[in-house]
């Protein structure tokens, strides 16, 4: 059970959230933003642990002065110079942890537990997103995000390959599907909303994995008991979703947004966003063969060895969803 004090806080970080994306002003904006943050920072520093207080104290710094620079820059609004719109894609960036303001994301994301890293990798994106969103009318500010997307794919791609840490995979493979939506959001909203909702249902079926075996090291994953056929079936077809390989499910999204920018003529950009995808995956695999050969020496599976009753329900709901891609082409076969 969660204490009262977290149910409160993080009722109060889906506030902010939601008064930042509703706020027909940029002070609105950044009141929210804070309301998030104020109370985001209590549910890191829930426990007494040096990890913990770091993140904490590293959080509200980058934070911060993301927020100096969005009540800096809406009061020179009224003059909407491209240098004025610049400093607000600058924080926002900074907020996300999008490349090249994307150094502070691995290291906060290794020193929270792992259904902190949930909350940081998806509700948490929400807010900048949205406010993003409603500036890319300008093309001078559509041009940074499209930058910022190259180099969060390959910044995303290139740092998960010499890490052997699961939070900080994970914090890596966050960057690199932040330029797929950062791509997305220049081409419509519903193309990125739809992006996002595939990605917070996948990486969140893995994080809860991840959370229910206690697993944080690629040495932790080898040495894994595989206790049942659920467990066992769960994390590669989770993986395998969440680096896009056809036909799971995680697939879908990425096929959406090669329709989109191939209808856009956004050629080069796609060429790097598929060349990052496949570096992503070299690391998923790099994870899944060696758990994969784990399992073939074992003769059975016992399905009574559910550790409890919510990883017994969700564990076959994780393996559904992930797998839901492969039903879709049979679909279409019979209909």
């Amino acid at each position: 059970m969660f204490p009262i004090s977290s149910i409160f806080f993080f009722l109060s970080l889906i506030l902010g959230t939601i008064l930042s994306v509703s706020s027909t002003s940029w002070f609105g904006a950044w009141i929210g933003l804070e309301l998030n943050l104020m109370s985001f920072i209590p549910l890191i520093a829930s426990k007494m642990n040096s990890y913990y207080s770091e993140a904490a104290l590293k959080y509200f710094l980058i934070q911060a002065l993301a927020s100096t620079l969005i009540i800096l820059s809406s009061c020179l609004i009224m003059h909407a110079s491209n240098f004025t719109f610049t400093i607000i894609m600058t924080a926002l960036l900074l907020k996300l942890g999008a490349a090249p303001f994307h150094f502070w994301f691995p290291q906060i994301m290794e020193g929270l537990s792992w259904l902190q890293t949930i909350i940081l990798m998806t509700i948490q994106k929400l807010a900048p997103m949205f406010l993003i969103s409603y500036l890319t009318l300008s093309p001078m500010i559509t041009q940074i995000i499209l930058l910022s997307a190259i180099l969060s794919a390959y910044m995303g791609a290139l740092g998960g390959l010499n890490t052997m840490k699961l939070r900080k995979i994970m914090a890596f493979s966050s960057i690199n599907h932040m330029s797929w939506m950062l791509v997305a959001l220049t081409i419509n909203d519903s193309l990125w909303i739809t992006y996002f909702f595939f990605y917070t249902i996948i990486s969140s079926s893995v994080v809860f994995f991840l959370h229910t075996f206690q697993l944080f090291s690629i040495s932790d994953l080898l040495t894994f008991s595989h206790s049942n056929l659920f467990s066992s079936l769960s994390i590669p077809l989770s993986l395998l979703s969440l680096g896009g390989l056809p036909p799971f499910t995680g697939f879908i999204p990425k096929w959406m947004m090669i329709q989109a920018m191939l209808t856009n003529n956004m050629y080069i950009l796609l060429l790097f966003l598929l060349s990052s995808a496949l570096i992503t995956l070299y690391f998923y695999l790099r994870i899944l063969i060696p758990f994969i050969l784990s399992i073939i020496p074992i003769p059975s599976y016992n399905l009574k060895s559910l550790p409890t009753f919510s990883t017994s329900f969700f564990l076959p709901f994780i393996v559904f969803f992930n797998s839901i891609g492969l039903f879709i082409p049979m679909a279409f076969m019979l209909f």
